[in-house]
């Protein structure tokens, strides 16, 4: 990519891995932030289906500290990460070949662990994190077959590093499925560099999905659905003064790096011809895009309905999300 320099100097000078490091650290090693009690999976919100119960037990057993801290603070991601998880799996059943699935930014991998273990292989993963603490948590459970773990910011997970790292060699040939949980927001505003720099590792006719909290055209409503999640759902889970701490130590410097849906989307159809809204809770989305309308189309087929009551959702599809 043009400008590669300034991006990675960009990236090395993110509030994620300098003034925020501190937080990230305690808070994967269970020094902090830990919830009042861990967030189970609301079962009536989801199908009844034996391997989606096998993967909600599984991912439960195979939670970190870093995850329970980050499904007590969002509402209904537990639910989604979950329902994204069943339809990984069952996007991977319709294929003749195993699939490889990259999930950056995601503390300790725990949904790309689970989805590895149930699938035996058929769907290898690899997980990145700058945090040793969060590998540690990854490990805690034994070396995952076919499962990996990469120590490091996403910027500095090249191509070059795979190809030479014999354990990750396999992945060089490019991921299928690549996953964005809330890590570019961390960074920078700077969506269409950060797409370009990963989509590098995605396959021609792979999918890219981006978890992230977005700007409200309207800073009333943004505000308003702030208000929701800290009363409505985070209070469960944290006292009062450790939701304004957090929002002191983090959020405050995480706002100046986020950017609209709008603008998002434009970062994305750089990229990508096809777009589709999958989840939406609050402040926060789940998109997918892909080069391929089919692939995406059959993705998002194999999704069950949001697993999420309806007043915490405001948006239901992306204005203009495909184009040719």
């Amino acid at each position: 990519m043009r400008g590669l320099d300034d991006f990675l100097a960009e990236c090395d000078h993110a509030p994620r891995i300098n003034e925020l490091a501190g937080f990230f650290a305690a808070t994967a090693a269970g020094k902090n932030g830990v919830p009042l009690r861990k967030p189970v999976v609301d079962d009536r919100l989801l199908p009844r289906d034996q391997l989606l119960r096998d993967l909600v037990g599984l991912h439960a057993a195979r939670q970190g500290f870093f995850d329970q801290h980050y499904h007590g603070s969002i509402p209904y991601r537990l639910e989604e990460e979950c329902r994204m998880a069943y339809a990984v799996l069952k996007y991977a059943r319709d294929r003749d070949r195993p699939l490889s699935l990259y999930s950056l930014g995601t503390a300790e991998g725990t949904m790309a662990r689970t989805l590895s273990e149930l699938s035996e292989g058929q769907i290898r993963t690899l997980s990145c994190s700058p945090n040793p603490e969060n590998y540690e948590c990854f490990m805690a459970y034994g070396a995952p077959a076919h499962a990996d773990f990469f120590i490091g910011p996403f910027h500095r997970l090249t191509k070059d590093v795979l190809a030479s790292t014999p354990r990750l060699a396999d992945f060089s040939s490019g991921f299928d499925i690549i996953l964005e949980d809330t890590t570019f927001q961390m960074y920078s505003p700077n969506r269409p560099d950060q797409i370009e720099f990963v989509s590098q590792h995605l396959k021609q006719d792979g999918i890219f999905v981006f978890v992230e909290k977005f700007r409200a055209t309207d800073d009333t409503d943004y505000r308003l659905r702030e208000y929701q999640k800290d009363f409505g759902f985070k209070a469960r889970y944290f006292p009062p003064e450790e939701i304004e701490k957090k929002k002191a130590a983090v959020l405050n410097t995480m706002f100046g790096n986020e950017v609209t849906v709008a603008d998002m989307g434009e970062a994305i159809h750089q990229h990508f011809r096809h777009c589709a809204l999958t989840w939406n809770s609050g402040n926060f989305y789940c998109l997918a895009a892909s080069n391929s309308e089919e692939n995406l189309n059959r993705y998002v087929s194999k999704m069950a309905a949001p697993a999420i009551p309806h007043e915490y959702v405001y948006e239901t599809s992306v204005h203009g999300g495909s184009s040719d």
